[in-house]
């Protein structure tokens, strides 16, 4: 089956049961099938056929996951786009995805303008009152048809195009059929137990495919409730869980941070929590015991995937939180996990390697980018690209990326992406972009530069010299003044010195 039918079989066996709550907006599940159809028949309306690629860029609302289901439900691909991209990254996204329709919030429709020019979006479809001439207004879009649509729609076909980041700092977009996705939340349903009675709450952006994938298509696919913030507030969070009884929470590790920071935060009831998830950035274990501690529960999940899996990979468990604190975890359900050295064969454990995994929810390829494939997927593994340990009784632990991938509040940052944009500055010789730990973040965007001669940096200018063209997330936190970056013998930059040498230097 594919997954907008999931939704219509929940409404025809539990109308009455709540599906949606967003900012005092309630849905059953009978209602939320029916606007979600309204909304498919409108886009049928504008012309939108099977394989058509929709874009989201929405912050978490009931509309977001509307469109989700309308795009699917009419056989469309499903392009989340991340909201804090600048419009030139915007614009690379939706010129490779094909889009053809866009949705977006009304703060984001001034990006959404000036990255369609020169691609193929015709469409675009906000959630407000439009503000530039053409554009569709949500509410208008839609039809007065509540019955489902009649397009013939297999599991084979294609769902969503999730992009992530590559090592030359283009993204790539990984293509997931209904199959793979399903098996997704699958992998959730049989590793974590989540079931039908589940209260979820979103907080975590649901274009990142943690939230939608494991948790918001696995609860629809199964019937559960689903409460949505638009924002992420750690006061309003907690008021949340204790008022709507949530028996599933997941977060980035920031999140748990700053609901830590609450004063008064063990005051909440927090005892409907059946379980919690972390993942996306790494979590201190003494963060992981402080959250244990307020949530008053040891049923606490490590999950440590990739998009391009769908997300998947290796998973901690409660068990395994008691007896291998720390590690990452062991292979989840439907997947295989290994530690290989250069040539594809399993490293001793201890030694390092290169983290791979295999499953059903792995991509299909990445969209329109043949060479990136070849080199991702080989005799049906996928090379992640990050550097791991492996021990005696299976479980693996990551421990550096080949990619110099940062991870900073959840969010993807691949150095050269803004290596390259610090190069652009005029009194810029030399630059190296690390992440260093932080407390809040996970790790810190740091930049190390070296200076033109005759020529000075002041920071703040620099910032906002990359905040012009890069994402807010992506901007060094902080930044080094050096003579001289550290070089091999082939002159390339050795970075895993300034990590160490700057390592609680200059807080």
């Amino acid at each position: 089956m594919d997954i907008g039918s999931y939704l219509a079989q929940n409404a025809r066996k539990k109308p009455e049961k709540l599906a949606i709550e967003c900012e005092g907006r309630t849905y059953n599940y009978k209602q939320f099938n029916e606007e979600v159809n309204k909304l498919a028949h409108g886009l049928l309306g504008l012309g939108i056929q099977k394989g058509d690629r929709i874009a989201l860029m929405m912050k978490n609302s009931d509309q977001f996951v509307q469109a989700f289901f309308a795009g699917a439900k009419v056989g469309a691909v499903i392009v989340p786009v991340n909201f804090r991209l600048t419009s030139s990254e915007v614009h690379y996204i939706f010129d490779q995805s094909d889009s053809l329709v866009v949705f977006c919030d009304e703060e984001f429709e001034e990006t959404v303008t000036s990255a369609r020019e020169e691609t193929r979006v015709l469409h675009v479809i906000t959630t407000g009152a439009p503000k530039v001439v053409g554009h569709h207004s949500f509410d208008r879009v839609v039809s007065d048809n509540v019955e489902n649509p009649h397009i013939y729609i297999s599991d084979d076909d294609d769902l969503e195009i999730l992009y992530t980041s590559g090592t030359t700092g283009r993204p790539k977009g990984a293509l997931f059929d209904h199959k793979r996705i399903f098996n997704v939340g699958l992998t959730m349903m049989i590793s974590m137990g989540i079931n039908e009675r589940e209260n979820f709450l979103h907080i975590a952006p649901l274009f990142h495919s943690a939230q939608l994938n494991l948790f918001l298509l696995s609860g629809v696919v199964l019937g559960a409730t689903h409460i949505i913030h638009r924002d992420f507030h750690p006061v309003k969070t907690l008021e949340k869980i204790q008022e709507h009884k949530v028996t599933h929470f997941f977060g980035v590790p920031a999140m748990y941070t700053f609901m830590l920071q609450v004063p008064n935060a063990s005051d909440y009831d927090l005892s409907s929590i059946k379980r919690c998830g972390y993942g996306a950035a790494p979590m201190a274990p003494e963060m992981v015991r402080k959250a244990m501690e307020l949530f008053k529960t040891d049923q606490f999940f490590n999950l440590c995937g990739l998009t391009e899996a769908g997300p998947g990979g290796i998973l901690l468990d409660p068990e395994g939180h008691s007896t291998h604190f720390g590690k990452g975890g062991k292979a989840a359900f439907l997947t295989e996990a290994r530690v290989v050295n250069e040539e594809g064969k399993d490293v001793a454990p201890g030694a390092v390697g290169e983290f791979i995994v295999k499953g059903e929810s792995t991509m299909k390829e990445y969209y329109k980018k043949p060479e990136e494939t070849a080199k991702a997927l080989k005799e049906g593994w996928l090379y992640t690209g990050d550097l791991a340990t492996i021990d005696e009784e299976g479980y693996i632990t990551l421990v550096d990326r080949k990619k110099d991938m940062i991870i900073s509040g959840g969010e993807n940052v691949y150095s050269i992406e803004v290596e390259d944009i610090l190069y652009e500055h005029p009194a810029v010789l030399e630059a190296a972009i690390i992440g260093l730990p932080d407390e809040t973040w996970g790790e810190a965007v740091c930049a190390v530069i070296v200076q033109k001669p005759g020529m000075s940096i002041d920071e703040q200018e620099l910032k906002d010299f990359c905040r012009q063209k890069l994402a807010g997330y992506k901007i060094p936190r902080r930044i080094f003044i050096e003579e001289v970056l550290p070089r091999n013998a082939s002159g390339k930059i050795l970075k895993y010195q300034l990590r160490k040498s700057l390592n609680g230097v200059k807080q």
